[in-house]
């Protein structure tokens, strides 16, 4: 069995799904890119991906598949300056992950169309549907982004060896239950990082030792410090709280994670 490709087509539907993928990927990874330069990263995978179907090797579907990842890298690094390994790695797969909700919505639409529709669809069709399921993947986007903007929170605390207060952003975890064995307070987690940045905030009288459990690992105990003063700053009102317990995690929060602090629920109580 033989299939016609108009590769005009191709190129023009594989450029319009590429400018909706770095578009949705942009907003995920928080990146930012000109008009100019999405469009350029949109012509140059359209322009690739056309090329692997005409490679003579293996069949068409085989080499769109193997050259999937390839493409979608040099459209990031074209449109968003990604350019380390590990980076560039995990950007594709939001990238890839993106494609495929796109084109389930999108495949999802068509078959229904064709039980109403007789005979193929036109280019037309086609791209009318891409736009309407770029839209629905952009709102389902927004509104999960909004919740999750309700559990993180900016906090502030004062650093007296920088004569400052430092903003760090904090995640609000239902789920934290973690608190001082002998006052019963609520205890926050911050990352090694962090410590580190308010060493100086750490008296040694207000030393504590946090007991924990966690998944893979039965028991243990964590250094835990008083900071004298934690304003969390919320929609509503800023709430200030002094003698905030917080404890030194070595595992669970990344260097690289937006929150380098995880807060206790009980701090947004009155």
């Amino acid at each position: 069995m033989y299939y016609k490709l108009y590769i005009d087509s191709v190129f023009i539907l594989q450029m319009t799904i590429n400018l909706y993928l770095l578009s949705l990927a942009g907003q995920i990874l928080k990146c930012t890119a000109t008009h100019r330069r999405i469009w350029t990263g949109a012509v140059m995978g359209a322009a690739m991906t056309c090329a692997v179907m005409v490679v003579p090797i293996g069949t068409v579907g085989a080499r769109t598949l193997v050259g999937a990842i390839p493409v979608s890298m040099c459209m990031l690094c074209v449109t968003f300056r990604i350019y380390r390994g590990k980076k560039l790695i995990h950007a594709s797969l939001v990238m890839a992950g993106c494609g495929f909700f796109l084109g389930s919505i999108m495949i999802w639409i068509l078959n229904r169309l064709r039980m109403v529709l007789k005979g193929g669809m036109s280019l037309a069709v086609i791209l009318g549907i891409s736009y309407f399921s770029y839209r629905v993947m952009w709102k389902i986007l927004l509104i999960l982004q909004r919740r999750k903007e309700e559990f993180v929170k900016t906090v502030g605390i004062y650093v007296p060896e920088l004569d400052c207060k430092l903003h760090v952003k904090a995640l609000l975890d239902t789920g934290n239950h973690l608190t001082d064995p002998v006052s019963g307070a609520p205890v926050c987690l911050i990352s090694r990082g962090l410590a580190e940045q308010l060493r100086s905030c750490f008296q040694p009288e207000k030393y504590h030792v946090i007991p924990f459990q966690s998944v893979g690992r039965n028991r243990g105990m964590m250094h835990a410090y008083e900071l004298p003063e934690l304003e969390i700053e919320d929609r509503e009102q800023n709430i200030k709280k002094e003698h905030v317990i917080v404890a030194i995690c070595n595992t669970g929060i990344s260097e690289e994670s937006i929150y380098q602090m995880i807060l206790h629920p009980l701090l947004l109580e009155d």
